[in-house]
């Protein structure tokens, strides 16, 4: 297996999923909350975002096959929609529409809007058939790798959850501001590629 395919996966969805951008708005919909409540909560989110992740990663071309839609058109609209993303990342529109969420204690919180679609999002839906199908490597070794990648990635943000109230004093808003910004940045050229890859696959180039 290429190792450094699957670094690439794991970088790819952390900008994505993006653990440091969801942990204010975790603060948010959890505030007023006991801390045992909202350790639950946490679990209970990442969770669902996995379950819901794995189905796309096992079935997700499956389900392109039978309404007809090629890998190849797929990777280039998957790419466009990462590089609209990367551009809310990098212009500050996708950190303002989470803001925008409100708390509410007698909510839960866990499915939506935490699961999906804040970790488990299109986004993160398209990356995994793109890095299921995207590789040098196939077979079922690959997609336990990429799944357990993915699996890595939302218990690094369940991790942050825990920890949410330290992070966000430690950083602070500028700091996660920055840290947002440059992960936009590396996630429009992992776009770019993602196109590049799918007009490869067209035979065009």
């Amino acid at each position: 297996m290429d190792l450094q395919f699957y670094i690439t996966a794991f970088v790819t969805l952390f900008v994505i999923i993006d653990p440091l951008a969801l942990t204010p708005l975790f603060v948010a919909l959890t505030q007023g909350m006991e801390d045992r409540r909202r350790r639950r909560l946490a679990l209970r989110s990442c969770v669902i975002a996995i379950i819901l992740l794995t189905l796309f990663g096992l079935l997700g071309d499956k389900i392109l096959a039978v309404i007809g839609i090629t890998m190849p058109a797929f990777k280039i609209s998957g790419g466009i929609l990462l590089f609209v993303t990367a551009l809310d990342m990098l212009f500050e529109r996708r950190t303002q529409r989470r803001e925008g969420q409100h708390a509410d204690p007698d909510h839960d919180p866990s499915v939506f809007p935490l699961a999906t679609p804040l970790i488990a999002g299109p986004g993160a839906f398209t990356t995994m058939i793109l890095l299921v199908n995207n590789s040098p490597a196939s077979g079922v070794a690959h997609t336990l790798a990429i799944h357990g990648v993915m699996i890595t990635v939302v218990a690094v943000s369940f991790l942050f959850f825990l920890a949410a109230g330290t992070i966000e004093r430690a950083i602070g808003r500028t700091g996660l501001l920055v840290i947002t910004r440059l992960l936009g940045m590396l996630l429009a050229a992992l776009s770019v590629q993602f196109v590049v890859d799918g007009v490869k696959g067209t035979g065009l180039i």
